[in-house]
C-alpha cells in the first residue's frame, strides 16, 4: 500500500509538472548584452520579453511548419506525455488496494495496475525525450565557434529543468506502480486449504467420521 500511494504521488507530481512544462516559455533565456534591460524568454508555443518596468510582452510562434524540427516534434511528444499521463493516473487509480473499483477481481487490479504504469512509464521517456533534446540543441549552439561572440546566446530555461524533473517523477511513479501490481497479486491470492479430518470408509463403503471417546448413545 505504500509502495502505491508513493507511487502515485510521483506520478501526479510529474504530471502537473510536465503539463506545467509544455505550456510554460521557459524552455529558453536569453539576456542581450546591449540592452540588459530585456530579457526573452521563449517556450514550445510562443516568445516572451520581460523588460524592466516588469511589462511582459509575448509573441506567438508562426505556422507550426515553419518552426525548427525541434520544436515541432516537441510539441508532440509534449502533448503525448500529458494524454498518456493522465491516462496513466487514471489507470491506476482503479487499481489501488484502496478503491472498491473491481475489488471481487484482483486479476483485474492487477492488470489496471500494470496498465498505469506502463503508460505513466511511457509518460515520462516522452517527457524526458524532447527536453533532452531542446537541452542539447541549445549547448551545441551556445559552444558554436563559427558564430561571433558579439551575437548573444540562447541558455537553459527554468522549464528543461522543470521538464527533467518531470520525466523522472512520471518513469519513477509508474515503475513503483507496475511493480506493487505483483504484491498486490500475491496479498490477494487465495490461503491454501488446512488439512482435513481423516474419513473411515465402513464395510458396506458408506464413509464414518470417528466418534469422540466416552460418547454416549441417547434413545
Amino acid at each position: 500500500a505504500k509502495a502505491q500511494a508513493g507511487g502515485m504521488l510521483l506520478a501526479l507530481l510529474g504530471w502537473v509538472s510536465s503539463c506545467v512544462t509544455t505550456f510554460v516559455p521557459l524552455w529558453k533565456n536569453l539576456n542581450l548584452d546591449l540592452n540588459e534591460l530585456e530579457v526573452w524568454n521563449m517556450g514550445l508555443w510562443q516568445v516572451c520579453i520581460t523588460q524592466e518596468e516588469g511589462v511582459v510582452e509575448c509573441q506567438a510562434h508562426g505556422s507550426f511548419l515553419a518552426l525548427p524540427p525541434e520544436l515541432r516534434i516537441s510539441r508532440l511528444l509534449m502533448c503525448v506525455s500529458n494524454g498518456l499521463g493522465l491516462l496513466g493516473c487514471l489507470l491506476a487509480a482503479l487499481g489501488l488496494e484502496g478503491w472498491r473499483a473491481c475489488e471481487d477481481k484482483p486479476g483485474q487490479k492487477q492488470r489496471l495496475l500494470l496498465a498505469g504504469g506502463a503508460a505513466l512509464g511511457t509518460a515520462g521517456i516522452t517527457t524526458l525525450v524532447p527536453v533532452s533534446w531542446v537541452a542539447y540543441n541549445t549547448v551545441l549552439d551556445f559552444w558554436d565557434e563559427t558564430v561571433p561572440d558579439i551575437v548573444p546566446r540562447w541558455e537553459f530555461g527554468e522549464a528543461t529543468f522543470l521538464g527533467w524533473f518531470a520525466g523522472a517523477f512520471l518513469a519513477a511513479g509508474g515503475l513503483l506502480l507496475a511493480c506493487s501490481a505483483r504484491s498486490t497479486s500475491t496479498a490477494m491470492a487465495p490461503a491454501p486449504a488446512g488439512p482435513q479430518p481423516p474419513i473411515t470408509r465402513g464395510p458396506a463403503g458408506s464413509h464414518h467420521h470417528p466418534h469422540p471417546k466416552n460418547a454416549d448413545l441417547v434413545i
